[in-house]
C-alpha cells in the first residue's frame, strides 16, 4: 500500500456554464472532499468549489494563494506540510492548470518532492479551440500574448505566419479580452488573405462561437462580437 502524498491538477470552468458540461462527476467528487488547495485566487476557487460542492464548509478549506512572486521555497513548504498519504489541489483561474498557467511550476516542485501528479480531464481552451478549428492539430505552437505596441504586434504575427508557412504549424495565442478588437483588427490586417484563422470565443459556454475563415473572407464578413469575452484565436498559413 502506497502512502505517496498526491497533487491533484483540477481543471475549473472557462466561464459561466453548470459544471455538468464541463467536469466530469469523478473530479466533482474528488474536488469536493479535498480540505486543501493551491490557486491564484482564493476568491475564484472558493466559487468553484461552491459550485462542484463540499464535504466540509468552505471556510474549512485551506486555500495557499500562487502569486507571480511566489517562490518555490513556499510552494515547497505548502506541500511538504501534506501528511503522508494526503492529497493537495491546484487549480488555475481559468481552464486547466499548469498549462499556459504558473501551476507548471507547483508541478514541478511536487516532481522534486517525489510527489504523485495526477492531472485531470476538465476544458483546456487551447486543446478544444485546437479541436474546432479545423487547422493543423498535428504541429502548433502556443505563444500566450502578443506584444502590446500595435507595430510590435503586427510584426511579432508576420513572423510568426512566416514560421506557419515553413512548418505547416498552427500558431495560437490569447489577449486580454479587453484588446480583443484590436486584436482581431490587426490580425486581419497584417495577414495573408489565405492564411486561415479561427476564432474561438467563451469556449464551452452558452456563448460559445467558433469561426474559421480566410484572411479574405474575413474581410468581407462581419465583425464578430468579441469585446470583453475570452477569445483564442489561432492561424496556419
Amino acid at each position: 500500500m502506497t502512502t505517496t502524498r498526491t497533487l491533484h491538477l483540477i481543471p475549473v470552468s472557462l466561464g459561466e456554464a453548470p459544471a455538468s458540461r464541463w467536469l466530469p462527476n469523478d473530479v466533482q467528487t474528488l474536488a469536493g472532499r479535498l480540505d486543501t488547495y493551491i490557486a491564484e485566487n482564493a476568491k475564484t476557487a472558493r466559487a468553484f468549489l461552491k459550485q462542484v460542492g463540499t464535504q466540509r464548509p468552505l471556510q474549512d478549506i485551506t486555500i495557499h494563494t500562487l502569486a507571480k512572486n511566489t517562490s518555490a521555497d513556499q510552494i515547497r513548504q505548502w506541500l511538504k506540510a501534506v501528511p503522508e498519504g494526503g492529497e493537495i489541489g491546484l487549480v488555475s483561474e481559468a481552464g486547466c492548470p499548469a498549462v499556459a498557467d504558473p501551476g507548471a511550476q507547483v508541478a514541478a516542485v511536487a516532481h522534486a518532492l517525489g510527489m504523485r501528479v495526477a492531472p485531470w480531464t476538465g476544458p483546456s481552451s487551447i486543446l478544444l479551440a485546437l479541436m474546432a478549428s479545423g487547422l493543423d492539430g498535428q504541429r502548433f505552437a502556443f505563444h500566450g500574448y502578443a506584444p502590446v505596441d500595435a507595430g510590435q504586434r503586427a510584426r511579432q504575427l508576420k513572423q510568426w505566419e512566416a514560421e506557419s508557412q515553413k512548418q505547416h504549424q498552427t500558431q495560437l495565442l490569447i489577449e486580454t479580452p479587453y484588446r480583443n478588437d484590436a486584436m482581431f483588427e490587426t490580425l486581419v490586417q497584417t495577414l495573408k488573405g489565405s492564411t486561415r484563422l479561427c476564432v474561438a470565443r467563451s469556449v464551452t459556454t452558452e456563448h460559445e462561437w467558433i469561426k474559421t475563415k480566410t484572411i479574405a473572407h474575413w474581410k468581407s464578413s462581419p465583425k464578430p462580437d468579441l469585446n470583453r469575452q475570452p477569445t483564442l484565436f489561432l492561424y496556419l498559413a
